[in-house]
């Protein structure tokens, strides 16, 4: 049986030091590979100038450096933002998107194939779920969106398809990478993971040495309710994960996001303001609030297909009742819903 090649790509410092000591080549020749494959980006070992030809022929043997095929790339007449569709070797697809804001371009990394959670609001939550994505595969998103636009990416959020908590240590390693200045050299203040709520993940990150913003996917303060919107509530209920939210605020001073998606008659009554209220009291904190964007292109069915956006009078109202109690909020004004690439809406068959 033919050996199968090592992928390169999403290798950390030290598991490329690893290679190198394994194949009996000099340790520095890991710290060169690592900057060639993030910094440089390159994508052959014939494009390493600094590596001898006897060593490029010799890697070309064993190892490969694997990147997404990007088949399809979509933009948003309203606001700019693109969606990419990428395929993994093994024929998975994957979806990542690129917002153009003020002063700092974003982009929404995937972090799953699909997403085994099944948020009712959430059109990956619909598709169903095949695999984690590899630490290459993650950073690749970024390294080949960089190769088609002129523009660098100055933020990166964890808000693609899937739960970066449940692939924990492939998202790590690729903050890592991101960080390292020998690759992208991007600051912790510029990346953020988005979560449902893993407790001991969360508290994991806090012990992290990147030093990584959190968003935990609220949407709403009652245990019942947040349940029957977002089922992994039963197996991880609210109240632990607010335990463990305070103990990252209290081992990090890093404050939490809050993201909360207004639903018409299910999260956006009195009693969940004052429910807001009460966590940010606890919790410093500040809270997105986000409109509903719609998933029908998804055929969903149950209460799913019941969901509603809250009306502009009342998501305004709810908006203005929480800064009038002093809580700190923004609006996360919809981008790219008129290309299925708005929050919420990633999806694609399986």
């Amino acid at each position: 049986m033919k050996e199968s090649k090592i992928n390169l790509k999403g290798l950390t410092l030290t598991e490329l030091e690893n290679f190198f000591e394994e194949i009996n080549e000099e340790k520095f020749r890991a710290k060169q590979m690592f900057n060639w494959l993030y910094h440089h980006k390159v994508d052959s070992f014939r494009k390493i100038t600094t590596f001898t030809k006897t060593l490029k022929d010799r890697l070309n043997k064993i190892a490969t450096i694997e990147s997404l095929k990007l088949l399809d790339e979509q933009t948003s007449d309203n606001s700019k933002t693109i969606k990419y569709l990428f395929e993994c070797s093994d024929g998975a697809k994957i979806e990542s998107v690129l917002i153009p804001e003020a002063n700092r371009l974003t982009l929404c990394i995937s972090t799953q194939v699909g997403c085994p959670l099944d948020c009712k609001f959430c059109a990956t939550g619909q598709m169903g779920y095949k695999r984690n994505l590899s630490t290459g595969e993650i950073i690749d998103q970024y390294l080949q969106i960089s190769r088609v636009i002129s523009e660098p990416i100055t933020n990166i959020v964890y808000m693609g398809m899937g739960e970066p908590f449940l692939n924990y240590s492939n998202v790590i390693n690729s903050m890592n990478i991101f960080s390292s200045e020998l690759a992208f050299g991007i600051s912790g203040k510029r990346v953020t993971v988005s979560t449902v709520g893993i407790p001991d993940k969360i508290k994991t990150f806090a012990q992290e040495p990147f030093r990584g913003k959190l968003a935990f996917s609220l949407h709403s303060v009652d245990e019942q309710i947040r349940s029957k919107i977002m089922p992994i509530n039963k197996k991880f209920p609210f109240k632990q994960n607010i335990d463990a939210l305070e103990y990252f605020y209290k081992s990090t001073k890093r404050k939490i996001t809050f993201e909360y998606t207004l639903l018409k008659g299910i999260n956006d009554q009195e009693s969940d303001i004052k429910g807001i209220v009460k966590l940010s009291k606890r919790i410093p904190c500040k809270v997105n609030i986000i409109p509903f964007n719609s998933i029908a292109h998804t055929n969903p069915s149950g209460i799913a297909a019941t969901l509603k956006p809250t009306s502009k009078e009342e998501f305004d109202f709810f908006v203005e009742r929480l800064r009038s109690n002093n809580v700190t909020v923004f609006v996360r004004n919809t981008q790219g819903d008129d290309i299925e690439g708005a929050c919420g809406q990633l999806a694609i068959k399986l």
